[in-house]
């Protein structure tokens, strides 16, 4: 078999790359207490979209620093118990996608969810020098200032802050939450199971965001990493500075959350994908101590995994 990374075998005892900040935890559990002492401002708007079998809202929150966060949020009508919820999360520099896309978790009776990522292709403000969208760049926003402005910190909160939001309703029943999602939706998956370890069942796909110096080193900072690059040209062009910079990734590095997830996992991965290298998303794989599942598909890459969609489908059936 043709091979873009390392061997399966070598694969499944990977454990990263990228230097991991000595005050990890703390500067985690610090940006999950200012999260926690948010008014969140919860507004339901009833969108123009509306089905016969589920009511469709806008729903907006306040997160860090004042951003307003969009999410879709649909409600079966007729709920008479508390019912199982779904949390959607979308690619990089996408959107939440069409309200029909959503129906399907609807249609069997559950809430869902579906956030717009701050500053990326929906209705979330970004909340940095402008209002509204600033649609890539995200990953080495704030890296030349102190760890707390990363933009990936906030990102990650909003996706835990929503989760407690969509918990806290009296018809979700919260212990059967789920979380889902492909590529930097993938990456929000596994955070957001990590930040609300309330999180039932989490199904990533080709997870981003792990594991940055490995991406490096393999010369696939381009693509969704373009940007990397772009800030080694521009702001190291002699890499001086390349070992501190990656400690500073590290904070929103996916693999070093991943200890925290309590949720049984889910994850499908292509074994010749080039833009998130298997060998990232297995150091996060492989940090995972709770219950875990992987979906390996050895001649795909960055793109639909056939039938992995059916297989999440199924395995949120367990909510």
């Amino acid at each position: 078999m043709p091979l873009v990374d390392m061997p399966l075998e070598k694969l499944r005892e990977y454990t990263g790359t990228n230097p991991r900040p000595a005050d990890f935890d703390t500067y985690w559990d610090t940006a999950l207490a200012e999260m926690n002492e948010l008014n969140a401002a919860v507004d339901f708007i009833p969108a123009q979209f509306q089905t016969p079998c589920a009511e469709c809202f806008d729903l907006f929150f306040t997160g860090v620093r004042g951003a307003r966060i969009h999410a879709k949020f649909i409600k079966p009508r007729g709920i008479k118990t508390p019912a199982p919820a779904i949390l959607q999360f979308h690619g990089y520099s996408g959107n939440s996608g069409d309200w029909s896309g959503l129906l399907q978790h609807a249609a069997r009776g559950y809430v869902v969810a579906a956030i717009d990522v701050r500053g990326q292709g929906g209705l979330s403000d970004d909340a940095g020098a402008v209002r509204g969208p600033t649609h890539h760049g995200h990953i080495i926003r704030g890296l030349e200032d102190s760890p707390q402005k990363l933009l990936f910190r906030d990102i990650f909160l909003d996706c835990a802050q929503l989760a407690g939001i969509v918990m806290d309703m009296d018809y979700v029943d919260a212990t059967r939450v789920g979380a889902q999602g492909g590529s930097q939706g993938g990456a929000l998956t596994l955070a957001c199971a990590a930040l609300e370890p309330r999180i039932k069942r989490a199904a990533p796909t080709f997870p981003f965001l792990c594991d940055y110096k490995r991406v490096w080193q393999m010369d696939l900072a381009k693509d969704a990493y373009a940007e990397l690059r772009t800030f080694f040209r521009h702001f190291d062009p002699k890499h001086e500075r390349e070992e501190a910079i990656f400690e500073r990734l590290g904070y929103i590095d996916i693999q070093f959350l991943a200890p925290r997830i309590r949720a049984e996992v889910l994850m499908g991965v292509g074994l010749m994908d080039a833009v998130c290298p298997p060998s990232s998303q297995f150091a996060a794989f492989n940090k995972i101590k709770s219950k875990k599942h992987l979906s390996i598909f050895p001649d795909f890459a960055h793109e639909t995994l056939p039938g992995f969609n059916d297989e999440v489908f199924g395995f949120m059936d367990g909510l």
